[in-house]
């Protein structure tokens, strides 16, 4: 598997950095801690998004004054990614057509081939490009 692209310096050291306290490498974590990583709230905000002690995420943390709509939407695919959260009453919030409208796009595609580096391969065109012929 290559190397993830990252946003900038912040986000690459802040997931190296969570890796290795977590002592965990899975699909799961690298998912999560790269999309948490994309916000400087979220990586200012951590503990109350994650819970160290026994590895699973907080969702009370949508709701902390701190959240901005940008941080909202790297919680909610680092959530939904990490076991298919998504909040009560605001599931529309979570769907491709919310989420992904935003500059962190490329980025929330990079955390997908994270999460499922099975599926994430690149494609072979089903059709040859057709060629001209020549007489």
């Amino acid at each position: 598997m290559k190397s993830p692209v990252f946003r900038d310096d912040r986000q690459e050291a802040f997931y190296y950095r969570m890796l290795a306290e977590r002592r965990c490498t899975d699909s799961y974590h690298r998912a999560l801690f790269y999309t948490l990583g994309l916000s400087k709230d979220t990586r200012a905000h951590i503990q109350e998004l994650f819970d160290f002690s026994d590895g699973g995420i907080k969702p009370e943390g949508m709701s902390a004054s701190w959240q901005t709509g940008g941080s909202l939407r790297v919680c909610r695919l680092a959530f939904n990614l990490w076991n298919g959260w998504s909040q009560a009453g605001e599931e529309r919030y979570s769907t491709s057509y919310e989420l992904f409208d935003c500059e962190a796009a490329p980025y929330f595609f990079e955390a997908i081939r994270l999460r499922y580096p099975e599926y994430a391969r690149q494609l072979t065109p089903a059709i040859k490009p057709h060629v001209e012929r020549t007489r």
